[in-house]
């Protein structure tokens, strides 16, 4: 049986994730200092934090792979078609250039690629919450889609 105190930490170690909101990379340190301290003493504690720093670092491999697949296909719609004599000596770039129909498969690929990092970015916001009201009850929450790269 857990107690109170080790059902906070483990409900703060998941509210932790929230600083990154305020603090770059902060859904890292504050969830590592908060889990490195108290890992010894509680088993509790200890699945907690792991399960919160694995999903972190889940979603940042999810956000970063999206990101690599929007970037260079967007970039690609944009710039294939470009005349860079007429860009680089009238200084400014022609929208009606761009071959939307030719490159739909592409642009849909891009806008999907960009609109699943927002929507890991909403869940992840409710998944945090969810982890944190499990914890305060005493239970070992774990997330979906994460990766265990600490076990």
């Amino acid at each position: 049986m857990e107690t109170k105190n080790e059902k906070t930490i483990a409900a703060l170690t998941h509210l932790s994730a929230l600083s990154q909101y305020f603090i770059p990379f902060g859904n890292f340190i504050l969830p590592i200092i908060i889990w490195s301290s108290k890992k010894d003493k509680s088993d509790f504690i200890d699945c907690n934090g792991k399960q919160v720093i694995n999903f972190q670092l889940s979603l940042l491999l999810y956000s970063i792979v999206f990101i690599l697949i929007a970037v260079p296909t967007l970039a690609t719609v944009v710039f294939s078609n470009m005349n860079w004599n007429e860009l680089l000596n009238n200084h400014y770039f022609f929208w009606d250039k761009i071959n939307i129909a030719d490159n739909i498969g592409l642009i849909t690929l891009g806008i999907v690629s960009i609109v699943l990092v927002v929507l890991l970015k909403i869940a992840e916001f409710f998944l945090i919450i969810i982890g944190a009201i499990n914890a305060s009850n005493g239970e070992k929450y774990k997330y979906p889609l994460t990766i265990n790269f600490i076990k």
